[in-house]
C-alpha cells in the first residue's frame, strides 16, 4: 500500500466539517455510559492461564518480612521453568531484580532444573533493562561455566544489556564488537533480531552513517529484514524529529514489499503530529482508513494530543467524534489527552468538567488523570485552583498520591513564586512520608535554569528537609 507524501491541498475527509455535528460532551456522555465490548470466544477475555494465576499468587505472597523463596517452597510441586520465566518478567517490572537472582538460585536446586540458554537470556535481559550491566555479564560468564554454549539469543541479550548503560557511545562500541564476533561463530550468526536491535540503537543515537552501513550489511547477508526492522527505525528517527530520514526508511520499506501495519501508521501519525506537520499526519490517517488495518486508541490519543499542543481545539474534538463513530471506546488515557488539550487551549472549565466525568465513570482512579488536571490548571496560571483540587483528593483519600504529583506541583508553585503553597505541599509530603531529596528539587527546578532565586530555593528546602531529619 502506498503512503504518498501529502500535497498542500491534501485534507482529511473526516476533518472537513467546520463544526461538531454533535455537542462534544454529548459524545463523552454517550461513550462513558457504554459497557466495554468483549470478543466472544476470546481466550484473552476469559480468566488468566493457570501459570499466570500461580505467578500472581506467588507475587502477592512475598514481602520484605517473608522471603520469596519461602513462598516458592510452598508451591514447589507446581512451579516449573515457565512459571520462573513469568516471575522474572514480573519482578523486573517492579524493580525487584535482586529477587530474580533468588528465583534463579532456587531453580538450580530443583530436580527438574536443566541449565538452559533461554533462562540465562531472560535473566541477562532483565538485568540489562534495570541497568545492572555487571550482573548481566556475570550471568553470561556463569552460563558458560555451567556448560551452556552461547547462541544467537544469548548474544542478542548481551548486546541489549549493554545498550541500556548510561555511556551510550561506549555501549554502541561494545555492541558492535559483539556483533562482529558473532559473524565468526557458527552457532551465533547475527539474526534479524540482532540487526533490529543495532539499527534502532544507532538511529536513536542519530548515527545515520552507521545505520546505512548496517542496512548494507543486512542486504548482503542471508537474513531478510522484517516489519520490525523498519518500524524500529521509523520510530527512532520519528522520536528524534528526523522526518527526512524517517521518510527514507518508509520508502525503503515499500521497496522491500512490506506493507505498513498499525504500528507503522501510529508511529508516522505521532511523528508528524509532534512536528506539527498536520497535512502529512492527516494523509497518513486517511491512508490508514483505506487500508486493511484499523485505527487503535493510541492513534486517536496521539492526534488529540498533538492538535491540542497546537491549540487546534476543533480538530481535536473532531478526532474524538471520529473515534466514537468508528466504534473505538476512549480509554482513561484519552480522557487525559483531552484534559491536557483543553489546558493548552485555555479551556480550563471544559478540562475540569471532563476530569469530574472521568472520576465519576472510571472504576479505577488513576493518578495520571489527576496529574493531567493539575497540569492544566498550572499551565494556565491557576496554582491556587490546582492546590484546592489536590487537597480535596488528598483529604478524601480517593486514591494514593504519587511522587510525580508532588514534583509537578512543586515545580509549578515555585515557578509561580507561591511560597505558601510550597510550604503546604512540603507539609503534605511530610505527612505522607515522601522524602524530597536533592534530586527531587533539582529535577523540579531543572526547567528554570540556575537562577540565583532557584538556587536559594533548593538551599532553603534542603535545610527544611534536614531539619525534619531527612537525608
Amino acid at each position: 500500500m502506498n503512503l504518498p507524501l501529502p500535497s498542500s491541498t491534501t485534507t482529511l475527509a473526516a476533518f472537513q466539517q467546520p463544526k461538531l455535528t454533535r455537542p462534544f460532551f454529548h459524545v463523552i456522555r454517550s461513550v462513558s455510559s457504554r459497557p466495554g465490548r468483549r470478543k466472544s470466544g476470546s481466550h484473552e477475555s476469559s480468566s488468566s492461564s493457570e501459570a499466570e494465576e500461580l505467578v500472581s499468587l506467588v507475587m502477592m505472597n512475598f514481602s520484605d518480612k517473608k522471603p520469596l523463596v519461602t513462598t516458592l517452597d510452598k508451591y514447589v510441586k507446581l512451579v516449573r521453568t515457565e512459571h520462573c520465566f513469568l516471575l522474572f518478567e514480573q519482578l523486573g517490572k517492579t524493580d525487584n531484580w535482586l529477587q530474580c537472582l533468588e528465583v534463579f538460585r532456587w531453580m538450580q536446586k530443583q530436580r527438574w532444573y536443566i541449565a538452559d540458554n533461554g533462562v540465562y537470556s531472560k535473566l541477562i535481559s532483565v538485568m540489562g533493562k534495570k541497568g545492572q550491566i555487571r550482573m548481566a555479564m556475570w550471568l553470561f560468564s556463569e552460563m558458560r561455566n555451567s556448560g551452556c554454549r552461547p547462541d544467537t539469543s544469548v548474544y542478542n541479550a548481551v548486546i541489549s544489556a549493554h545498550l541500556h548503560s548510561r555511556d551510550k557511545s561506549k555501549a554502541l562500541t561494545k555492541a558492535m564488537g559483539y556483533f562482529e564476533k558473532m559473524k565468526g561463530m557458527e552457532r551465533c550468526s547475527p539474526s534479524i533480531v540482532t540487526y533490529n536491535i543495532l539499527l534502532r540503537a544507532f538511529a536513536q543515537a542519530k548515527n545515520v552513517e552507521q545505520v546505512d552501513s548496517l542496512l548494507k550489511d543486512l542486504d548482503e547477508s542471508v537474513v531478510t529484514p522484517d516489519i520490525f526492522t523498519f518500524n524500529g527505525l521509523i520510530d527512532a528517527y520519528g522520536k528524534n524529529g528526523m522526518i527526512k530520514e524517517m521518510e527514507h526508511v518508509l520508502s525503503r520499506m515499500k521497496s522491500n514489499q512490506l506493507k505498513p501495519d498499525i504500528i507503522t501508521f501510529n508511529i508516522l501519525i505521532d511523528s508528524y503530529g509532534k512536528k506539527q506537520e498536520f497535512q502529512k499526519m492527516e494523509q497518513v490517517f486517511k491512508s490508514l482508513l483505506q487500508s486493511k488495518e484499523k485505527p487503535t486508541i493510541p492513534t486517536f490519543n496521539s492526534m488529540i494530543t498533538n492538535y491540542g499542543k497546537a491549540r487546534l481545539r476543533e480538530k481535536a474534538e473532531l478526532v474524538l467524534e471520529k473515534m466514537v463513530d468508528l466504534g473505538c471506546r476512549p480509554s482513561y488515557i484519552t480522557y487525559e489527552c483531552l484534559i491536557m488539550m483543553y489546558g493548552h487551549c485555555d479551556s480550563v472549565s471544559k478540562a475540569r468538567e471532563l476530569f469530574d466525568r472521568a472520576m465519576e465513570y472510571e472504576k479505577e482512579k488513576k493518578v495520571s488523570t489527576l496529574n493531567s488536571m493539575l497540569e492544566a490548571y498550572c499551565m494556565n496560571g491557576l496554582p491556587i485552583e490546582a492546590h484546592v483540587l489536590f487537597e480535596s483528593i488528598h483529604s478524601s483519600k480517593a486514591f494514593p498520591i504519587h511522587y510525580s504529583t508532588y514534583k509537578l506541583l512543586y515545580k509549578a508553585y515555585t515557578k509561580a513564586d507561591t511560597k505558601d503553597l510550597v510550604q503546604k505541599l512540603l507539609s503534605c509530603m511530610d505527612k505522607d512520608g515522601i522524602i524530597p531529596n536533592k534530586k527531587f528539587f533539582l529535577d523540579a527546578l531543572g526547567a528554570f535554569g540556575s537562577a540565583p532565586t532557584n538556587q536559594k530555593a533548593v538551599g532553603d528546602n534542603k535545610g527544611l528537609s534536614k531539619h525534619r531529619g531527612r537525608k
